[in-house]
């Protein structure tokens, strides 16, 4: 895992970079923010789709919300980057659509744009 820090409006940020997926499961997720936290001290955190497990995009699994409720919990924003139109499911489109319009989970196409929605969050 790489773990590269920068300052944007205010807000320091963390870039997470990897070859591998990072986190699988819940217990992989707060690893990951543990990791995040502790090395780069900050709770705002832009990742590639790549670094998520394909069961996170399958919500019958319920794996996203698990995840996302311990980013709650612990107060982490995190912005997801990547192309999601190659999921077909009209409830994970729904879903990306509400976390888009909320204040702590991000899908976004591309790192610019999740950088300066995580530099806006008050």
């Amino acid at each position: 895992m790489n773990i590269k820090s920068i300052e944007a409006g205010g807000a320091n940020i963390a870039i997470v970079s990897s070859g591998e997926v990072l986190i699988e499961d819940v217990q992989s997720a707060l690893d990951f923010m543990a990791t995040v936290h502790y090395e780069a001290g900050t709770d705002r955190i832009v990742i590639n789709k790549s670094l998520l497990s394909e069961s996170f995009f399958d919500l019958k699994t319920r794996l996203a919300g698990d995840i996302l409720q311990k980013f709650t919990n612990y107060h982490v924003k995190i912005a997801i980057v990547g192309d999601f139109s190659m999921y077909s499911s009209k409830s994970l489109r729904d879903f990306i659509y509400e976390c888009n319009n909320g204040t702590d989970f991000f899908f976004l196409p591309t790192e610019r744009q999740a950088i300066e929605k995580l530099s806006m969050l008050k």
